[in-house]
């Protein structure tokens, strides 16, 4: 399975019953709009970069997620801060959903999909999973 329609999946399971009316190809063309992608993929060390790039208060919580620790928690606030409320309006109306209720199923998204492919800092199946690695390991 793609790693954009793992995203789309687990989006959608993370709203419960706000998801019903969703399918997947509409929620992968709304996250490939959203988040970074390269060739239609969705590109993990890029949105990581996104989190890490000079904050170090979120490079630790990027680094919660590619760990074998618990995850920590992303805030609907932080999230907004992170891919800007503009954009995240613009993907909620895509889908018909409402921007609390869009924030709120990323913010409790992206933490499990960048867990569940990686493994000790590094991202699975990814030749620059290493990438991220260095972003991290330059700010501690």
């Amino acid at each position: 399975m793609s790693l954009i329609n793992m995203a789309a999946q687990l989006f959608i399971s993370k709203l419960g019953s706000n998801g019903d009316q969703l399918n997947l190809g509409s929620v992968v063309t709304a996250l490939q709009n959203l988040l970074p992608t390269q060739n239609g993929e969705l590109d993990l060390s890029a949105l990581i970069a996104q989190f890490t790039n000079g904050n170090e208060g979120l490079a630790n919580l990027a680094s919660s997620w590619l760990s074998g620790g618990d995850n920590a928690a992303l805030s609907p606030s932080t999230l907004l801060d992170v891919l800007g409320n503009d954009r995240i309006a613009n993907f909620a109306n895509s889908l018909g959903l409402g921007q609390d209720t869009a924030t709120s199923g990323l913010a409790q998204m992206l933490p499990e999909l960048i867990d569940k492919n990686s493994e000790n800092g590094d991202l699975l199946g990814n030749a620059v999973g290493g990438l991220a690695k260095g972003l991290l390991g330059k700010l501690f």
